[in-house]
């Protein structure tokens, strides 16, 4: 499947109503994040722009996860699909989590396959949602393999951390949020992984008639990559947001949603991404993961360019993004399982 359709939101959002959080949203004082006139965000001389935050860590396990893992879950469970053995998900941290959680919802047993190097703050929550988790490898790629593996074996069902419609579409459900908050909205800005979240954000998005600006760390570039070669293609992932960002090949659909209009593939370096999560605490006490922090880094990092009027509506890729004046913008904090301990108080 390459196109997420703008029903399958509409139904996952039916479906999952209830059962997860609604989104939180607060908008940004102008000029309150960015180091100085130039880098912050109303460094426009005309009507500056109108950005917001979309506090999706607050969702259920702290991160956006928790809408696909429920419309993935909630699917099978109505289908009769849902195996003895369970359900079983190789992931960074976040998914395994969204995926432990709805299977305990519903007294499924969870199976969680884990890079050895995933955040201790990750893996113990993991472990109190009463999953069997499992640490392989450095990587996420090795933690999938050993996964397909054990559900060939044991019949479980394969959930993904990002690449399925069912878990993608949960994840779309996130925009009619913020389009309800915002009905005027111009721009959406969501970090990529895998592309998930891009994939059902970007459909719902392209429905309305808003930009998605999909913004990844500049080494751990999937879509952005995939972008330049017109297809799928492995890369190397070597970012401080790895953890979450570090999948080595994008989704099929996130690359159809990322080859329409109104579609922007940005990169920012680690060192932005990092600048970016401190704004955030040290102007709202806000502590998100490096990943969530990769979106604001967009609109935060000093080599930012404003697109050319003419490239605004049509697939483009870029260094950071800058919005135009008067733009409505909502950046997405997609997750904060972090440990805050690294952050100047």
């Amino acid at each position: 499947m390459n196109a997420l359709a703008y029903e399958d939101i509409k139904t996952a959002a039916d479906r999952i109503t209830g059962d997860v959080r609604p989104v939180t949203l607060t908008r940004v004082d102008p000029g309150a994040i960015g180091g100085d006139r130039r880098a912050a965000l109303d460094g426009s001389p005309g009507q500056p722009p109108e950005v917001w935050l979309a506090l999706e860590f607050m969702q259920h396990t702290g991160s956006f996860k928790a809408r696909g893992a429920a419309n993935f879950i909630q699917a099978h469970r109505d289908a009769g699909t849902l195996p003895e053995a369970g359900v079983t998900i190789a992931s960074g941290g976040n998914a395994g989590m969204a995926c432990a959680w709805a299977a305990q919802r519903h007294g499924v047993r969870a199976t969680v396959f884990l890079p050895a190097n995933a955040p201790r703050v990750k893996v113990a929550k993991l472990r109190s949602y009463g999953a069997d988790v499992r640490l392989v490898g450095s990587e996420y790629a090795e933690a999938l393999a050993v996964c397909e593996e054990f559900a060939a074996t044991t019949g479980a069902l394969t959930s993904h951390a990002y690449d399925h419609p069912l878990i993608a579409a949960g994840a779309g459900t996130l925009l009619e949020e913020i389009r309800a908050w915002i009905p005027e909205l111009d721009t959406v800005v969501v970090a990529v992984g895998g592309g998930g979240l891009f994939s059902g954000v970007a459909a719902a998005a392209q429905h309305h008639g808003i930009r998605t600006v999909a913004v990844e760390p500049e080494h751990c570039r999937a879509l952005n990559a995939a972008l330049e070669a017109g297809s799928q293609v492995d890369v190397t992932v070597e970012s401080i947001a790895a953890d979450s960002l570090g999948a080595r090949r994008t989704s099929a659909m996130a690359l159809h949603a990322a080859q329409q209009d109104r579609t922007h593939s940005v990169l920012v370096p680690d060192a932005e991404i990092v600048r970016a999560r401190q704004l955030l605490w040290d102007h709202r006490r806000i502590a998100v993961e490096h990943g969530a922090a990769t979106a604001l880094a967009a609109l935060t990092s000093r080599d930012r360019r404003t697109p050319e009027p003419s490239a605004r509506d049509r697939p483009a890729t870029g260094r950071g993004y800058r919005p135009a004046d008067g733009e409505k913008v909502c950046v997405v904090l997609c997750g904060a399982n972090t440990d805050p301990s690294d952050l100047v108080r």
